[in-house]
């Protein structure tokens, strides 16, 4: 195995971004699980001795990595604008569509605004503003979307009946 084991140990957690079982990342290391504990327990003294600002945790029979507690709020405030760059015009559509609509699949969507709409569906998904609500008894069963209490959250609404009232074209009917 090239590199040092700490650093490899490290990488491997650094890029799960999940907690990792120990005996799944002994047996994909090739290591006995007391020489992977040995490796860890040697990983978690190097972050707190260099002074890194991450730290390796556990959680049951897992282990992960996560940020210095006391750097929570530095972290938090540069991620705070990334959270709230602006949607562009195409997913704000698509946004409205399904919190007025739903629960709507990506058809219904299309027939509203006229064009495709994966980009901003698939947006929406990753910003956790839209989710999975299910399939339509149709053909071809298509996903049905709604929001989620993350979309009520960013705009600051604790239901969707404080959603402002629009003149949407009636249910079936294709807007202009």
């Amino acid at each position: 195995m090239s590199g040092n084991l700490t650093e490899v140990i490290e990488a491997i957690l650094f890029v799960s971004g999940d907690p990792v079982c120990v005996d799944v990342l002994a047996h994909a290391m090739n290591l006995t699980t007391s020489e992977l504990e040995s490796a860890l327990e040697a990983l978690s003294d190097h972050l707190l001795l260099e002074n890194h600002g991450i730290r390796l945790n556990r959680s049951g029979d897992s282990v992960f990595l996560s940020i210095k507690p006391e750097l929570a709020q530095q972290v938090e405030a540069f991620l705070q604008p990334l959270k709230k760059m602006p949607l562009s015009q195409a997913v704000l559509e698509t946004l409205s569509i399904v919190a007025y609509r739903q629960p709507v699949t990506k058809g219904d969507i299309e027939a509203i605004r006229g064009v495709k709409c994966d980009y901003s569906v698939q947006s929406l998904l990753n910003k956790g503003f839209i989710e999975e609500a299910g399939r339509r008894e149709t053909l071809g069963r298509p996903i049905l979307y709604r929001t989620t209490d993350a979309f009520l959250k960013h705009f600051g609404l604790e239901s969707l009946e404080q959603l402002p009232e629009v003149g949407l074209p009636p249910e079936g009917e294709v807007g202009v």
